[in-house]
């Protein structure tokens, strides 16, 4: 597989978003050939009625992440929840990644302008998907009890070093009605 470049080309999201992919109407797809993202579960954990905490992390400003960056913190995420308090948990993405991102591959080396096009139609080919976040929204959810919190941070803290730009966790409870008690 290519190499990629690095996150930082293409974290911010200042360009349009270039996603249209049809299966009912092919004629029309702006995107003829889709590259298959790396981010395959959504969700994990076992889903319970019974926990009362939801902690989330957030974006703190707009951000374009790439699937294979969200799917590798969520490996390490699930991983340390596993590990910690197994079958305690709900993990959810909550993001889906569905902006094509292009690459303009160059040639280098010696003779490379004799052989290469170089910036003259330089629209470039898919390469990798991304998943495109504005500020205050959330990327992963996880529901679980309180006395568990700690542990459930510190894995949404292990996330966060997986992924670019600023986040923060917000730990919410979990408001019951009688409707769903009953």
């Amino acid at each position: 597989m290519a190499r990629l470049r690095p996150a930082r080309t293409c974290r911010t999201p200042n360009s349009q978003s270039w996603a249209r992919y049809s299966l009912r109407k092919p004629r029309k797809n702006y995107v003829r050939a889709l590259p298959h993202t790396s981010l395959l579960v959504f969700r994990m954990g076992v889903n319970n009625d019974n926990y009362d905490m939801e902690v989330t992390l957030d974006t703190e400003i707009p951000i374009q992440l790439r699937s294979n960056s969200i799917e590798a913190a969520r490996m390490v995420a699930n991983k340390y929840l596993e590990s910690n308090i197994p079958n305690m948990y709900y993990f959810v993405v909550k993001s889906y990644p569905h902006n094509v991102i292009r690459e303009h591959k160059m040639a280098t080396g010696a003779g490379a302008d004799r052989i290469s096009q170089g910036m003259s139609l330089a629209f470039g080919s898919p390469v990798s998907l991304a998943a495109r976040l504005g500020a205050k929204q959330s990327v992963f959810m996880v529901r679980s009890n309180s006395e568990n919190a700690p542990i459930v941070k510190h894995a949404l803290k292990r996330a966060m070093s997986k992924l670019s730009g600023s986040y923060t966790i917000n730990a919410n409870a979990i408001r019951r009605t009688k409707a769903s008690t009953a």
